[in-house]
């Protein structure tokens, strides 16, 4: 399969979307994530709201283009979300790029949707989700 198909131009730029969410020290949660299978990187800072719904998101991002890609379409919809939410939904991306699960609906998922047959690829799918989940508890009031 052509690599082509995974790298568009609606993957290309997503990674430049990143620069909307620049990673600063004011936010209070930080994680780090790195892709076994590709050796990529990410930096994520959060703040929440009282709530407990994400409020503001920060990336650094050091993947592919399609790391990069994810990164902005988690960071593009994870306002308003609270934990529960993004460990079912990093679950459910999990599942789907394993092939037992459809795609979860989130906002601009479908951009990648190529990835999941590139399985050197699905650490780097897997970033944003991974390092949001060390640091958002997951509340079962909200399961």
């Amino acid at each position: 399969m052509s690599t082509a198909v995974l790298y568009t131009p609606d993957v290309l730029g997503l990674a430049i979307e990143l620069a909307r969410f620049p990673l600063s020290e004011d936010l209070p949660l930080h994680a780090e994530a790195r892709s076994k299978s590709c050796g990529s990187t990410i930096a994520l800072g959060l703040a929440t709201a009282p709530d407990g719904t994400i409020s503001r998101v920060g990336v650094r991002s050091q993947a592919c283009a399609i790391g990069q890609a994810s990164a902005a379409i988690f960071a593009q919809g994870a306002c308003g979300r609270g934990g529960a939410e993004i460990h079912a939904v990093g679950k459910a991306v999990a599942d789907w790029l394993a092939g037992e699960g459809a795609m979860p609906d989130w906002p601009g998922l479908s951009v990648i949707a190529a990835a999941r047959d590139y399985p050197a690829r699905h650490g780097a799918v897997m970033l944003p989700w991974n390092a949001a989940m060390q640091v958002l508890p997951l509340d079962r009031a909200e399961v």
